[in-house]
């Protein structure tokens, strides 16, 4: 068994796997690899079965989404370090060996991840994590690289290893060991943001998470859950959850409650923009959270939360009020 396992979980990603699964196990020859699929209809499995008869393929029995797709699939995986990707990626050779040697260096580091470039527009970092995760205040997320739709060019001004606050789903890697500590993804997230709660609960419990520019892959984005008005209602669902989750006690309810405010200003906005799919998903978003509040908040690990999870206050202000649309622009917290 080798120290890493990269691992896939694929759902009727046929011919994302056709086009990309050779070139990522030709580049990962450090790593066992493992085919996670949830309950396809596509033949996948079966074409993965014959293409790769070697390979370990695990089939579940029916489609548990990112985080609950993960979690039963990594209960049979045993490496030390999961390296999780997306069907809808390609790597580049030599992508992983930057990651672990940086993991290895410091047995506080929980998660890492490479930066990740826009496969259209290679120039381009990508919307899912570009060069490493932040969220504000209120749990809107944004990246080096990426705020709301603003990608950057990559011109290797954040190639460093850098510490962040989350690490993108599309492509990362966690040690199995601290992963299981924290009981891996939320299943109740299905998708979406899943990621981003994992890393608040790292954070939690005193671990880090890198990125570094010595790694880069390319992620088309959006080819696993296109963008649509369900994506949005489970992007604006998740993130509550999170803050239920996460928050620490002392100003959980006066965050929460700003959010909400936050979220029906964004319902004005979709209303104006004839946008009504999107007003009724964030309004159903907040009835599932006002019905599951007491059942998250059950969720809660026993851990001081820490207060100082983000750096900037309004990463909505500081981009739509102040034009701050490049990362290199947030100076201070607002």
């Amino acid at each position: 068994m080798k120290r890493v396992a990269v691992v896939i979980l694929n759902f009727n990603g046929l011919e994302l796997l056709k086009k990309f699964l050779e070139g990522t196990i030709l580049n990962s020859t450090e790593a066992d690899f493992v085919l996670i699929d949830n309950c396809s209809t596509d033949n996948s499995v079966s074409w993965f079965k014959s293409k790769y008869p070697n390979l370990l393929c695990i089939q579940l029995d029916k489609n548990y989404g990112y985080a609950g797709g993960y979690n039963k699939g990594l209960k049979h995986v045993k490496n030390k370090y999961y390296a999780l990707l997306n069907t809808d990626l390609i790597v580049t050779k030599n992508w992983l060996n930057p990651l672990i040697k940086k993991l290895e260096t410091n047995s506080n580091i929980g998660a890492i991840q490479p930066h990740i470039l826009d496969f259209n527009n290679k120039k381009y970092f990508e919307y899912a994590g570009a060069a490493g995760g932040y969220i504000d205040k209120y749990g809107f997320p944004y990246c080096r690289g990426r705020i709301f739709m603003t990608a950057e060019v990559d011109k290797g001004q954040y190639n460093l290893p850098e510490e962040i606050f989350w690490a993108s789903g599309s492509c990362f890697i966690v040690k199995r060991k601290i992963f299981w500590e924290l009981n891996g993804f939320d299943s109740d997230f299905f998708a979406h943001q899943e990621e981003i709660d994992l890393c608040w609960r790292i954070f939690n419990k005193n671990y880090k998470i890198y990125a570094t520019g010595d790694s880069k892959v390319y992620h088309i984005g959006g080819s696993t859950l296109p963008k649509s008005p369900h994506k949005t209602y489970l992007n604006h669902r998740n993130s509550l959850f999170m803050l239920i989750k996460n928050l620490p006690s002392k100003n959980k309810f006066n965050i929460l409650i700003t959010r909400l405010f936050i979220d029906y200003i964004i319902i004005i906005y979709y209303l104006f923009s004839l946008k009504l799919l999107n007003v009724v998903s964030i309004l159903r978003a907040h009835l599932v959270f006002f019905v599951s509040f007491r059942r998250f908040a059950a969720k809660e690990i026993k851990v001081n939360k820490k207060s100082n999870y983000f750096q900037y206050k309004s990463i909505l202000y500081a981009y739509l009020i102040r034009g701050h649309a490049y990362f290199g622009d947030l100076k201070h917290k607002n």
